[in-house]
């Protein structure tokens, strides 16, 4: 995820890092080349003249861009959504947290709260991701747990699962009251629509239709352009065509790199950094080590 300082406006005029000009470098070039044909050539193709005028591609254009923004709201809407459960997962296990250091008193018990907590994070993250999560396992678990784990499918529903067993059995032990059991249980449920809900925005893409459909609009859009403004604009027609192209190829670009929050894109959710945070959180409220934060490094937060 890009994270960046606040820059005046001449700063980001000339920002590289974390913009999409560096994925869609090849495809401007390209409408470079085919607008620099169509002034050598006066707009004519095998020696016919498009019939293209600036109000036609202007009509056009107005459609489009309608077009693009739907696309972008509702790739945003996603990334949103994504951010707001991970942010309930924070809030649901500092709060579970809390209530087991105030309701049991086995340093034992609340140790392993707080790893089973930790790790759910860090199952989610990479079941969402599509990574192994072997490694993190073993460090939060350690070699036994991570054991059982390995192999599963939907390894943070285990998690929560072994976690809630545990309250189960202090509290059929007496260990814990039944009202402070349904308290912790909230939670549980909680977690539990964080991880559901998760799971369905990574299930559920943009529909592939949708999305091929705005991209084949996107590019014909861009490179009939300099054929209908090469008569009013001349030489000029390669600058303006490869900047109107910018704009649009560039937010289909972040469109598509949103849609997925989860993804490992420049523009995706810092999963790494938000899964850190869980840990540094709950491990603070233990009065545990609290690993340092997720570094910066050129500009990026790691994903």
């Amino acid at each position: 995820m890009i994270v960046k300082p606040k820059q005046n406006w001449f700063q980001l005029l000339f920002v590289w890092n974390g913009s999409v000009l560096q994925a869609i470098a090849p495809q401007l070039a390209l409408m470079a080349l085919v607008s620099t044909l169509a002034v050598v050539t006066q707009g004519r193709i095998f020696g016919e003249k498009i019939p293209l005028n600036s109000s036609l591609l202007t009509l056009f254009g107005l459609t489009l861009a309608i077009f693009i923004g739907f696309r972008n709201t509702a790739s945003y809407e996603r990334f949103k959504e994504g951010r707001v459960l991970w942010g309930n997962a924070l809030i649901a296990a500092r709060s579970m947290m809390s209530q087991t250091l105030s309701y049991l008193p086995d340093p034992a018990t609340r140790l392993l709260v707080a790893d089973l907590l930790v790790a759910c994070a860090y199952a989610l993250k990479h079941e969402l991701r599509g990574t192994d999560a072997q490694e993190d396992m073993v460090r939060l678990l350690g070699p036994e747990r991570a054991r059982e784990l390995s192999g599963l499918n939907y390894q943070p529903v285990a998690v929560l699962h072994m976690l809630r067993d545990r309250m189960t059995q202090l509290n059929d032990a007496g260990a814990l009251s039944d009202a402070r059991f349904w308290t912790l249980d909230a939670q549980f449920n909680e977690i539990s629509r964080t991880i559901g809900g998760c799971e369905r925005i990574a299930s559920t893409p943009i529909p592939f239709a949708y999305s091929v459909l705005l991209h084949r609009t996107v590019y014909t859009y861009c490179m009939l352009l300099p054929f209908g403004l090469v008569d009013s604009t001349e030489f000029f027609t390669p600058l303006l065509c490869v900047f109107l192209s910018y704009t649009l190829i560039a937010l289909e670009a972040i469109a598509d790199e949103i849609a997925d929050p989860f993804g490992l894109a420049p523009n995706a959710l810092a999963l790494d950094a938000i899964a850190r945070g869980i840990e540094r959180s709950v491990f603070e409220l233990c009065g545990r080590d609290v690993p340092e934060p997720m570094p910066l490094k050129d500009g990026f937060l790691a994903t």
